[in-house]
């Protein structure tokens, strides 16, 4: 295990948790490309998370399942003391079988089906509307609990990013007057338990941004209970906690943002009628995604206009890089301290032109053969996988604490891509 997987450094390098040996090794018996886990890392980094929030009874984290909707990483994460937040039903049913039901579910789902809202129903999970019209709808189809939470949208009040957009131009949430109308309703029809959430951030690194979004909620709350004499029993920060994808960038440090919101917290809930507020947080690039790597090999070189290395996984292993432009650091298994000689782009198999992992990188002589690891896969990677071009999703590895390796979900082969078909 590298000494990265179980420190607070900062740096951001970009070093894997495995070598050259262990992966030549691992390929006899699962062939590239396949996604592998890093758990020791993995719980180093929450318990650093909860430890920076351990000055607010009850926090806790939601891990975003859409990142990484494994049952074993959700049982890690589990074993850590997180929650699961979830968007559809799929979701919900992946943390029912895992064990995780009652309010370590937190269901915030947009344009939502009622089939959505009853097995929520059935979990007694956090139901968090995201729409006014649906505290009608809800109540019409499973009943109003009697714990509700609303997601807030500030509007141009805030400022997003490429990944999530601008908040005012977001499909999701409630303006600030549809809110306390929410509430208002909410009561009518039996709510005695209240939440309120937000989601305004994607990828961010500055952990001021959290801070602002900590006060944002907290103000809110005191308007709130000044107005409606409701008494917020949480305030959900959301998620959107960033991770150093290029190397130098530094790392979000969880101890300035967790410092910072318990200062705005004393200064605007500690010894109110609102104390005590429960703070949640709903990650899951920054829980998961720095350790999680794709392991691919190269397949070919190509020279016409430009130089391409094409590997044998492709957009539909991980689409980040073609949705997004996203920048995944690359390195070559015994290459690492080599001289970066070739500019390149690194290409998949689709036929599409933007099934590309790096445009112009800055790469090592690679050939045929050598070993690639695609850093940061470990969110929004595997998950995010599709099968346009008749491609399957790989298998997905955990490198467990003891150094062994485990199969957590196996490579789809022809027989499933068939298996849905009419023939």
């Amino acid at each position: 295990m590298s000494a990265s997987s179980a420190s607070a450094d900062l740096s951001s390098a970009k070093t894997v948790p495995f070598t050259q040996e262990q992966i030549n090794s691992i390929r006899k018996t699962h062939p590239t490309p396949f996604y592998i886990y890093d758990e020791a890392a993995i719980r180093a980094n929450v318990r650093r998370l909860n430890e920076a929030f351990s000055w607010c009874p009850g926090f806790r984290e939601y891990f975003a399942v859409k990142a990484t909707p494994n049952p074993r990483i959700l049982q890690i994460l589990m074993e850590e003391g997180c929650g699961g937040d979830c968007s559809s039903l799929g979701e919900l049913l992946l943390c029912e079988r895992v064990g995780m039901t009652g309010e370590k579910v937190m269901f915030t789902s947009n344009n939502t089906l009622a089939k959505d809202y009853k097995k929520a129903r059935e979990l007694d999970a956090v139901i968090n509307l995201d729409d006014l019209t649906h505290v009608d709808y809800l109540h019409d189809n499973v009943g109003t609990p009697e714990l509700i939470c609303f997601r807030y949208n500030p509007g141009p009040l805030r400022e997003g990013n490429v990944i999530i957009g601008k908040p005012e131009e977001a499909k999701f949430g409630f303006t600030r007057e549809q809110l306390f109308t929410g509430y208002r309703q909410a009561m009518e029809k039996g709510a005695k338990r209240f939440g309120l959430h937000t989601m305004v951030a994607s990828n961010e690194l500055n952990p001021e941004f959290f801070v602002e979004t900590a006060v944002m909620l907290f103000e809110l709350a005191v308007d709130l209970h000044k107005e409606l004499g409701i008494r917020l029993e949480f305030v959900n920060l959301g998620g959107g906690m960033g991770i150093p994808y290029r190397p130098g960038e530094l790392a979000l440090d969880f101890e300035v943002v967790g410092s910072g919101v318990k200062a705005a917290y004393d200064r605007l809930i500690g010894g109110t009628d609102l104390d005590p507020l429960t703070i949640y947080l709903e990650n899951g690039r920054i829980i998961t995604g720095p350790y999680g790597y794709l392991v691919t090999e190269v397949v070919h070189a190509k020279n016409t206009y430009k130089n391409y290395v094409g590997v044998d996984a492709c957009m539909a292993n991980l689409m980040r890089p073609g949705m997004y432009g996203s920048y995944h650091h690359m390195s070559i298994l015994g290459k690492e301290d080599a001289p970066l000689d070739l500019t390149a782009d690194v290409v998949g198999s689709l036929c599409e032109n933007n099934d590309k992992f790096a445009i112009d990188r800055k790469l090592p002589h690679v050939g045929r053969g050598d070993v690639m690891v695609i850093h940061d896969a470990g969110a929004h990677g595997h998950s995010m996988g599709f099968q346009y071009n008749a491609k399957l999703r790989s298998a997905e590895l955990l490198l467990r604490e003891d150094g062994e390796v485990e199969l957590i979900r196996r490579a789809e082969t022809m027989d499933d891509y068939f298996a849905t078909l009419n023939i």
